[in-house]
Parts: structure tokens; sequence; C-alpha cells
């Protein structure tokens, strides 16, 4: 598990070396809505292909290890300390000023526009709109449906039509 506490921690060492992350996944609905709404296993971490070197120095300064994993790429790792927090960490590089890369995959640069808030550390993330898009086009977990009603009710975003039918979420 990764909590709030270790969250913190790593944002101060990120402030430290002066390189600019966002954040996705559970982490970044919960700095979007600025409160811990449920556990996480990890924290989602974007950043600049440029700026991954010092990045890692640092990971690995605190004892960080990189862990292969079947979706291992060259801009998608994960490290493990050894008090098993977990770093899934997404490099993508800025085309101009309207678009980024990761994986090949061309996005809006606007998606990173989001603010939030995590253990009183003001931080950047995926933007609302953004991450609901984000928890699409796959098989769900409970995790992702929680993530996607608390989006939605608190951005008064549309909920999308693979979450239509789950009526049991909605009360997030």
């Amino acid at each position: 598990m990764t909590n709030e506490h270790d969250v913190v921690d790593l944002l101060k060492a990120i402030d430290e070396i002066g390189v600019s992350v966002w954040i996705g996944g559970g982490w970044g609905v919960d700095a979007l809505v600025g409160f811990q709404s449920r556990p996480h296993d990890d924290i989602d971490l974007y950043m600049e292909k440029a700026n991954a070197d010092a990045f890692i120095e640092m990971l690995i300064s605190k004892g960080y290890r990189e862990i292969k994993m079947e979706y291992t790429t060259d801009s998608h790792a994960v490290w493990q300390s050894l008090s098993d927090r977990v770093v899934d960490l997404h490099l993508f590089e800025f085309e101009g000023t309207n678009a980024l890369y990761f994986e090949r995959e061309a996005y809006p640069s606007d998606i990173l526009n989001g603010k939030g808030i995590i253990g009183g550390i003001a931080v950047q993330c995926f933007n609302a709109e953004a991450q609901v898009l984000f928890h699409q086009g796959y098989k769900h977990s409970e995790k992702d449906v929680h993530d996607v009603f608390l989006l939605c009710k608190t951005f008064e975003v549309d909920i999308p039509a693979q979450y239509n039918n789950i009526n049991d979420n909605k009360s997030v």
C-alpha cells in the first residue's frame, strides 16, 4: 500500500530535485477531490522523458528498485521500495504546446491541467475529464467504479456508458 504519508514524502523528494510530475490513477482522483477516498496500491506519476534520469536516481537513493512487469516498456516502468511502496512511472514527451506523446499515442496537453491537493501539498494531475476517459475501454475493477463515480459526482461529468448499469456505487 502507498499511503498519504508515503506520497507526501515522495512529493517532497521530487520537489528537491526540481522535476515536474503529474499524478494520475487513484491518487490523481483523490488529489482532484482533495482527500484520500480509498486505499492505494501505488502512485501513478507522469513526467517528461527528459527528466527520467534525475527522478530514477532519486528513487534508487531512496531504496527503490525497478520491477519488471509484463507491460514494462521504455515509457512505463514500476519501481518498488524496500517497504513495498510502489511508483508506477509513465514517461511522455511534449510536442509543441498542444500535444504530448505517451507510448506513441498523441494526447492533447490540456489533459494535464488538473490541480489537486495531497496531504496539504498542491499537485499537478490529470483533469477530471481525462481521468474519466482513462477509466474506460477495459474491464473495470471496484476501484475504477469508485473513482469514476466520485469524479462524475464531484465534477458533474457524465457517467460513461460502460458504467451506466452499475447502480450500487452511485452513492459515492
